[in-house]
């Protein structure tokens, strides 16, 4: 009878000795397993991609203005309308095309006879008549050098503004993209440098974030919050970047 007992109570230590290290067991790979799963849910390497190129713009845009004053408005704007024939004469001339020029409406503004301190008066004293010409044309080098010949109408006798010619690039959208996906490329592989020092690998992309894009003359290194785009200069340098979060994995 005793020996059942104590065969028994044996066999109860064992199972609780048992449950205990089952118990510690499944806790101790269910901790590593949180921890596991912790690292990898909460640990993310950040990056930054860039990619870089330079283009050469296609599409200029120059404006000119020219106006004329006289004490009547129809004689003012008999004087523009000839000026107008001689602007747009000498454009066609050096080769301007019909359809790449660009006529903006006469602006009128009235000028008042100044009183003895320089304030205006409700003397009207004659009026300013002003018009707008803009080039657009994808002959980028032919207009640039057309804009340098300008002097030419002040030598007939037109009193001329003449801006600095802008310049564009029209496939922008379409560049835009590509150096998306070239920057997240460079980032993906920053990342995983990172990750291979220090035994890591990366996993998915956790979130992305495209930065400003900065379009500044070849050899500038402006860049602003905001972005920049540069239309002074015929040559051009794009630079697309990306921030990027990429997971943890094994």
């Amino acid at each position: 009878m005793d020996s059942i007992k104590l065969l028994r109570s044996t066999q109860i230590i064992i199972l609780g000795v048992c449950f205990i290290v089952a118990t510690i067991t499944s806790t101790v790979i269910l901790s590593n397993g949180i921890l596991r799963l912790k690292k990898y849910s909460e640990q993310v390497i950040k990056v930054t991609g860039s990619a870089e190129k330079n283009i050469i713009s296609d599409t200029v845009a120059w404006k000119l203005y020219f106006s004329r004053r006289d004490a009547r408005m129809i004689s003012a704007f008999n004087l523009l309308k000839e000026d107008l024939h001689t602007v747009k004469g000498h454009l066609l001339d050096k080769g301007v095309k019909e359809n790449e020029i660009i006529v903006a409406p006469v602006n009128t503004a009235i000028l008042y006879k100044k009183s003895d301190e320089g304030k205006d008066t409700n003397i009207i004293e004659g009026y300013l008549l002003s018009q707008e010409v803009e080039v657009r044309s994808h002959d980028v080098m032919k207009i640039t050098e057309v804009s340098r010949q300008a002097t030419e109408l002040i030598e007939r006798g037109v009193e001329i503004i003449s801006q600095a010619p802008e310049y564009f690039y029209s496939k922008l959208a379409e560049l835009k993209l590509a150096m998306l996906s070239e920057a997240s490329e460079n980032a993906k592989q920053r990342a995983e440098s990172i990750a291979r020092a220090s035994g890591d690998k990366i996993g998915r992309i956790r979130s992305a974030r495209m930065g400003v894009f900065q379009i500044t003359p070849v050899n500038s290194y402006d860049i602003s919050d905001w972005g920049m785009n540069d239309t002074t200069s015929l040559e051009k340098k794009v630079n697309a970047v990306v921030n990027v979060e990429f997971a943890i994995s094994d």
